[in-house]
């Protein structure tokens, strides 16, 4: 494979540069920021892009928005998103354009060299590679998403309205309407959310949390 790494610490950089070589890739470049690694795509061409997500100069989404750039200017470029934490919103940016030829992996992957190594190549080949992980998180955020969109608009606002730490008689009085109505959308909240009633759990508190979450 024909590789270039952007990673901006150096250490790291350095280490991935070098047991690729030793596995008889080729490497590129190497380089430490997301308008070094545009540059050296655009004049390399590689197979594939290792990109950390947090890079200079403000260590957010630097990272992933070079991948992004990649995928839309060479499509056929592999991109292998690097983080050292599960960031479901990123792995989802970068899935929507199509999960031809892109991977998600944590760093603590790399230890694991030949698992590394193998989800790179399946990057390069057009494959997907994306970290267990991720997945989960993944998963998981897609099913709370999927449970608060078969909510109402007026159940939203009252979910909305607890998430303020509002009681029904507050929200009742926010919206204009009975409180035995803000009592009929609660309990329809928690049915959509599958939250059964629990000496254990606060289910207006879990509801909120649900909707942080998605």
């Amino acid at each position: 494979m024909r590789v270039v790494i952007a990673e901006d610490a150096a250490v790291l950089r350095e280490l991935l540069a070098q047991m690729l070589t030793e596995r008889g890739h080729e490497v590129c470049a190497a380089v430490g920021d997301a308008d070094a690694l545009r540059t050296t795509v655009a004049a390399h061409g590689p197979d594939v892009a290792v990109v950390d997500i947090r890079m200079p100069p403000t260590h957010t989404d630097e990272g992933l928005r070079a991948a992004l750039d990649i995928r839309a200017s060479r499509p056929g470029t592999g991109v292998l998103l690097f983080s050292q934490y599960i960031e479901t919103k990123y792995a989802s940016r970068l899935l929507a354009g199509g999960s031809a030829g892109v991977g998600y992996l944590l760093k603590d992957r790399v230890a694991n060299v030949a698992e590394f190594t193998e989800a790179l190549a399946r990057v390069a080949a057009g494959g997907t590679a994306l970290d267990p992980e991720v997945v989960t998180q993944l998963v998981g955020a897609s099913r709370r998403t999927a449970e608060l969109d078969a909510l109402t608009e007026r159940e939203r606002a009252v979910l909305a309205l607890m998430a303020e730490g509002r009681s029904n008689a507050g929200i009742a009085q926010s919206l204009v309407v009975s409180q035995g109505t803000v009592e009929k959308h609660v309990a329809s909240i928690f049915t959509k959310l599958g939250l059964p009633a629990s000496e254990d759990d606060n289910r207006r508190v879990l509801a909120v949390l649900r909707s942080l979450r998605a």
